[in-house]
């Protein structure tokens, strides 16, 4: 088997495979094409001379701690049926993770198809992406707020202050993409239907909502995101005013201020969610990227860890955690006083399981005092949300 970057004569094969593994048209869209496409690296498996396997790394960065670290985003994994049962799979993400970790990226995050495969290299469970299908007479009886909320369509010239909204938001829930890469084109969000900007007297863009109108009775709405109450208030009776036009609004949950605090709900109703994994490619690196507001709150202290991580060696072994100052640093030696699986390094980074959880699950062991400080520093356990799916 060879392992390689693609080139573009491969296009039409890395279709192919995708295509049977994943579903869609038999003749691609020129967009679909790899070489087309900005903000990715990744690899091809080759078996007699033909393409049976292909992986995809967007080049992403994603808030944790109100900092933005460098994530490779793991997709488009697919093998060829000829290909499959002869480990293709296991030997593209065997290959690709010393390139993330070359090329900087700290940590990877992926939608998993089958979670057995990445939770044998490291990957696991930690955030969700979810959809709350809700009627808009719902948002309709919500408090109106104080002051109608004024609202335009965007236009190009508002591309700028809609990001700058965003990163508002996305820093203060972690897991959010910071949408700032290559991987992202921010004009194309003016090809949507729905593309509503909520502006004070100045001009200065307090919110906005986006979304697309199917064929049916659905309203799919992509992010609604405010910098206050009000602002959240007069986007939500925004949604109101579909009512007695289409049925339903699927709407996506990236705000949990407004999920929360804001949303009356029906005591039943449906959420979809397609949880995401999470692994720490360095954790030295990962560690130096990441925000630690709790560490102004803390004595300076260490904690002695051991990681266990064969398919990543360069960071296998014993490290010191150290917090002084409000800073964290992660530098090689101690006891290993507290014992870690590859597999608990992502949930602990995102601050998806504390140490108490992870016991339970078999992915850590050690001084339970010890492993305390790991809870403090990210508040564990708590719930990262990504708004983006790839």
């Amino acid at each position: 088997m060879i392992v390689r970057p693609p080139r573009d004569a491969d296009d039409e094969q890395i279709y192919e495979i995708a295509r049977l593994a994943f579903g869609g048209p038999r003749e691609p869209r020129p967009a679909s094409l790899w070489s087309k496409q900005k903000g990715w690296h990744g690899l091809v498996a080759e078996l007699d001379g033909r393409l049976v396997g292909v992986l995809k790394v967007r080049e992403y960065a994603q808030f944790f701690g109100g900092a933005a670290v460098p994530m490779g985003g793991l997709a488009s994994v697919a093998v060829a049926p000829a290909g499959r049962g002869r480990g293709v799979a296991t030997a593209l993400i065997d290959a690709v993770l010393p390139e993330m970790r070359d090329r900087g990226q700290a940590i990877s995050a992926l939608y998993p198809s089958v979670p057995a495969l990445y939770r044998g290299r490291g990957w696991e469970q930690t955030g969700n992406y979810e959809r709350v299908t809700l009627r808009p007479e719902l948002f309709a009886m919500l408090p109106k707020p104080t002051e109608r909320v004024v609202m335009r369509h965007a236009t190009e010239a508002d591309t700028a202050a809609i990001h700058e909204c965003y990163l508002r938001f996305a820093r203060t829930v972690d897991g959010t993409l910071d949408r700032s890469t290559a991987a992202f084109e921010p004009e194309r969000m003016l090809e949507l239907d729905i593309v509503e900007v909520a502006t004070a007297e100045d001009g200065t863009v307090l919110g906005y909502l986006t979304g697309e109108r199917p064929e049916g009775d659905t309203l799919v709405v992509h992010d609604l995101v405010a910098d206050d109450r009000e602002t959240a208030l007069g986007l939500f009776a925004n949604l109101g005013r579909w009512t007695g036009i289409l049925t339903e609004v699927s709407l996506r949950i990236n705000d949990p201020a407004w999920w929360q605090l804001l949303m009356t709900l029906p005591v039943v109703h449906d959420v979809r969610n397609h949880g995401w994994m999470l692994r720490v490619v360095d954790l030295p690196a990962a560690v130096g990227a990441r925000g630690w507001p709790n560490a102004a709150c803390l004595a300076p202290t260490s904690v002695d860890i051991e990681v266990v991580d064969e398919h990543a060696p360069w960071h296998a072994g014993r490290h010191r955690l150290t917090v002084d100052g409000g800073r964290v640093s992660c530098e090689p030696g101690g006891d290993g006083t507290v014992r870690l699986r590859a597999r608990a390094l992502g949930p602990w980074f995102a601050g998806s399981a504390d140490t108490a959880m992870l016991r339970r699950g078999g992915l850590l062991d050690g001084d339970a005092a010890a492993a305390r400080l790991l809870d403090q520093l990210t508040g564990a356990p708590r719930l990262p949300r990504m708004a983006d799916s790839f």
